[in-house]
């Protein structure tokens, strides 16, 4: 077999990136190489080829996810006409959602997360990233009068012990109560 393109090196590292955002996301960060490559559908020898190390990989990923979560900040505050306060309440009610809950794979990485990054006591990338991403976040759900590190505790809270308690009455009342703690009052 010949070697790849630099393009198609470039396309296959960021399919891994994109499959182990995902996967670390769902499963934790212990996925194995061999099952992340055989989900991004290449070969596990490819892996050293792109990345230095699991842990480097585990570093972009963490990045990765923060930076798609980002962007659907973005979206929301462009859907909303620029409407911070409106664009926050379209977050935190699809943050606090069934489909949230049940979706790790593509949610907030920083409830998918926060287990692995806990125990983990390395000072690496994914640790920056995470923090990074974490305090970025609180700081765009903030409010003058709520405090964004408050809401974001409020909703990673409700997530986490959602999934916990999925199919179970008790998981969407979680949720449910979450959201109406961070309404507006009237």
């Amino acid at each position: 077999m010949g070697r790849v393109s630099q393009a198609q090196a470039q396309e296959n590292r960021r399919r891994v990136v994109e499959m182990a955002s995902r996967l670390f996301r769902e499963q934790g960060t212990g996925v194995s190489v061999t099952d992340l490559m055989k989900a991004a559908g290449l070969t596990h020898g490819g892996f050293y080829k792109q990345f230095a190390s699991k842990e480097a990989l585990i570093d972009e990923a963490v990045s990765h996810a923060f930076g798609e979560l980002a962007e659907r900040r973005a979206t929301a505050l462009e859907d909303h006409g620029g409407e911070r306060p409106a664009a926050q309440r379209a977050v935190i009610d699809t943050y606090l959602s069934a489909r949230h809950r049940d979706s790790p794979a593509t949610g907030c990485p920083a409830a998918g997360l926060a287990t692995d990054m806990a125990r983990d006591p390395g000072d690496h990338g994914a640790h920056h990233a995470y923090a990074d991403g974490v305090s970025d976040f609180a700081d765009w759900l903030a409010t003058e009068d709520q405090d964004g590190i408050v809401r974001l505790c409020t909703m990673l809270g409700a997530v986490v012990l959602a999934r916990a308690t999925k199919d179970t009455p008790l998981s969407d009342e979680i949720l449910e109560a979450a959201r109406a703690a961070l309404s507006p009052a009237p």
